[in-house]
């Protein structure tokens, strides 16, 4: 089972198509250190009792900055769990955090979006690039023989697209394992969407320059994710045609989880699907949440799922 949980919507970052942009206005919460470490207790109970393996990774905001994460994921990790993280690469550069990742964690995801100049202007923060790259690499070198998968996140927009092959062959130079592709979504920050989002005819160019982009980076030794059918949801989304998802196992393989703690299939249904993980105590819990999602989704399905986007019912990891 792989469980997202975004624990923090604090960012020190200014993107503009991000809901957590540091300069928005409202609210910031985080996820309190000892409901954290109860439910990961409880996902590594369940993980023994069902012969399951369970990846918990952590999302924001930034999840770096959450400041219970090193000895929560230093307990979780030797309760059973595998760690992982999705980062900004803003604290990369500091030995410190770099040690604890190749201690306690098995997967690190950087969100990098192109190079210097634009990924700079996108993050709002100058120095941004920079930072990520000493960071990376620093790490590629540091972890020795310590399983720690490295991977890089780009989101493609009109602006970054065209830099993708080069900066896929840059940062197969700085260590990472592999790559990973969004398309810009307009949910989070729809002003930002209309200037930025992917047409048809930009798919099309990233479906037929794929192929080769793969078979350069594997050359490498560097993995690029994304199968057909990923594709095939980018250029729905991008000709605004729906692609509905009847099952997507409600919870079985896939957990998503909040900063206020509700627990949902995925973080598009969890006003209408969610369990707050306080009512989930036992392993007999965790055994019946699918059937609960699943009998929630009966009973009200919600409109997302006639155009799904989440991108892991559509083979975003395949190779």
């Amino acid at each position: 089972m792989i469980v997202l949980w975004r624990t923090t919507t604090h960012c020190n970052y200014a993107c503009g198509f991000c809901a957590y942009d540091r300069r928005l206005g409202g609210a910031r919460r985080a996820v309190p250190a000892a409901e954290a470490m109860r439910f990961g207790t409880l996902l590594a109970e369940w993980a023994r009792a069902s012969g399951e393996t369970v990846l918990l990774s952590w999302l924001g905001g930034e999840p770096l900055s959450w400041r219970p994460i090193w000895p929560v994921s230093a307990r979780l990790a030797q309760a059973g769990l595998a760690i992982s993280a999705t980062t900004n690469g803003s604290s990369l550069d500091r030995a410190a955090v770099r040690a604890a990742l190749i201690a306690d964690f098995r997967e690190v995801t950087v969100s990098i979006d192109g190079p210097a100049s634009i990924h700079d202007a996108l993050r709002g923060r100058a120095g941004a690039w920079d930072r990520v790259r000493s960071g990376l690499r620093a790490l590629a070198q540091e972890r020795g023989e310590a399983p720690l998968r490295l991977r890089a996140n780009v989101v493609l927009m009109r602006r970054t697209l065209p830099h993708f092959p080069d900066l896929c062959l840059g940062l197969a130079e700085w260590g990472v394992d592999e790559i990973t592709f969004n398309q810009l979504g307009g949910r989070d920050r729809p002003a930002f969407f209309p200037a930025e989002r992917l047409r048809p005819g930009d798919i099309a160019e990233l479906a037929a320059r794929l192929p080769a982009l793969k078979r350069d980076l594997q050359a490498c030794g560097v993995i690029l994710r994304g199968g057909a059918r990923y594709v095939e949801r980018l250029a729905a989304s991008a000709d605004n045609r729906a692609l509905a998802i009847e099952d997507c196992g409600q919870g079985a393989p896939f957990l998503f989880i909040d900063e206020d703690g509700i627990a949902a299939p995925c973080s598009f249904s969890g006003a209408a699907y969610g369990v707050p993980i306080a009512a989930l105590r036992t392993v007999a819990d965790m055994d019946g949440l699918a059937a609960r999602f699943a009998a929630a989704r009966a009973a009200r399905r919600l409109p997302t799922c006639d155009d799904c986007p989440s991108t892991q019912q559509f083979a975003k990891f395949a190779a």
